[in-house]
């Protein structure tokens, strides 16, 4: 059956949240532990495009896109087919077990796609968190090496060794250590606080560990979580020449980054670095959950037999809905949109900055765009980046914050996502901005 396709119009019939969705968020209060956050409490009946409908009939327009994740927007109509497809065949069978093409098919794609021309392997798991601790596992078995640099804005997921590569303590870290030993914080650019410039990172990384015990930096080429920090031009591409130099792996993080978001297919191109290794999700499935790992051949296959895998990785629909959902971003050049809706949003919020006060900065690159809220003493205002985002939702735009200090307002509509909705959104945001 075909999706039913709904009115890309937002519309509002109750309040936000309306009546269903707090009965239902009661029932949610008895059924689930209180440390599952939830941004916004409605509960969704439908997507579709670039609207997500709740259960009491109102449409709401997505600048969030799920994290990040649906770049070709809710329920495309290719992704939606190749999954009822797929799973009309078989839904599972474990890889590992008895493999299937669409995996290879997949792994493929991200052989062809990542940065750099030579040989690669690719593997699939299930999230970026995954993707994350397994690249360490390959880059500690290619080297014989333990340790592990990470920067002071990375958000790298919540299992164990990713979330001792996060650096945001509340509300990830807060009450779940001992974290995994032998990782090493050095600071990330940040041109706005004036902070990490190249030769602080590598001074502070050759202070901290002897480079010889070093596997892997593990980075991402814009800080996602972090408050969508794009480094000062050059310094992404230096940690990579450090790796080199050094014998390190260099682990690019392109979970939130990935497949068109910034305006290319994958955000390191914006410097021309060739990552050793590339982790990708997020916009990799069109919705569903996958994650890849894809590097240099000789990194790849340093591994055994045996010590990479996963029951639920690279699953049959989930490789449909993924190479659908890279057909979609070739065929509908959402790699070029993506540059074009980024140019809209950096105009309204760059007029905001200019126009209002405590909009410190606004920063990032293609549809990946976020403002940070000060103090009239340029400390960070979560509160207001809080009140912000609550003002968004009851007018029925989806927003979501960010930011290390919880003080950025971020953006990452859907790929496909109308213009006019769009600046429907921008004009509830700058409605809340102004107060």
């Amino acid at each position: 059956m075909d999706q039913p396709r709904i009115e890309q119009a937002r519309k509002l019939v109750t309040e936000i949240p309306g009546p269903r969705s707090r009965d239902l968020w009661e029932r949610r209060t008895r059924a689930i532990p209180a440390g599952v956050g939830t941004t916004l409490p409605i509960f969704v009946e439908r997507a579709y495009g670039g609207i997500v409908e709740d259960v009491d009939g109102n449409r709401l327009i997505d600048l969030g896109a799920g994290i990040a994740v649906v770049n070709v927007g809710h329920a495309h109509p290719a992704v939606a087919a190749a999954i009822a497809e797929q799973a009309a065949k078989f839904v599972h069978t474990c890889f590992q077990v008895t493999p299937y093409d669409g995996y290879v098919e997949v792994c493929e794609q991200l052989n062809e796609r990542t940065p750099g021309t030579h040989e690669k392997r690719s593997f699939l798991v299930n999230s970026g968190a995954e993707g994350v601790e397994n690249a360490v596992k390959i880059a500690r078995a290619a080297t014989g090496r333990p340790a592990i640099i990470a920067f002071d804005q990375a958000f790298h997921g919540r299992t164990l060794l990713a979330l001792s590569l996060t650096a945001k303590v509340v509300p990830y870290k807060r009450s779940f250590g001992p974290y995994a030993p032998e990782v090493y914080r050095a600071p990330y650019s940040y041109p706005y606080r004036g902070a990490g410039g190249l030769a602080e990172s590598i001074a502070w990384i050759e202070a901290s560990v002897d480079a010889s015990q070093v596997a892997c930096v593990v980075v991402e080429p814009i800080a996602g979580e972090g408050g969508f920090v794009v480094p000062e031009p050059g310094w992404f591409a230096g940690i990579a020449q450090w790796c080199r130099a050094n014998g390190v792996v260099f682990v690019a993080d392109e979970v939130q980054t990935g497949f068109g978001r910034t305006g290319a297919w994958f955000a390191s191109e914006h410097e021309d670095v060739v990552p050793d290794v590339v982790v990708t999700a997020k916009g990799l499935g069109g919705g569903m959950p996958i994650a890849g790992v894809t590097g240099r051949s000789e990194i790849m296959d340093a591994v055994h037999v045996g010590g990479l895998g996963s029951t639920f990785g690279g699953n049959p629909v989930s490789c449909a809905a993924a190479l659908a959902a890279i057909d979609v971003i070739e065929k509908e050049e959402l790699v070029d949109r993506a540059l074009h809706l980024g140019e809209r949003m950096l105009a309204r919020l760059t007029a905001l900055q200019r126009e209002t006060t405590g909009v410190g900065d606004v920063r990032g690159r293609g549809a990946m765009v976020a403002m940070e809220l000060v103090h009239d003493d340029g400390t960070p205002d979560a509160e207001r980046a809080k009140q912000i985002c609550a003002s968004c939702h009851e007018q029925g735009v989806i927003v979501l914050t960010a930011g290390t200090m919880g003080n950025v307002v971020r953006l990452l509509p859907p790929l496909v996502l109308d213009e006019a909705l769009l600046d429907q959104g921008l004009d509830a945001l700058d409605a809340a901005v102004r107060g």
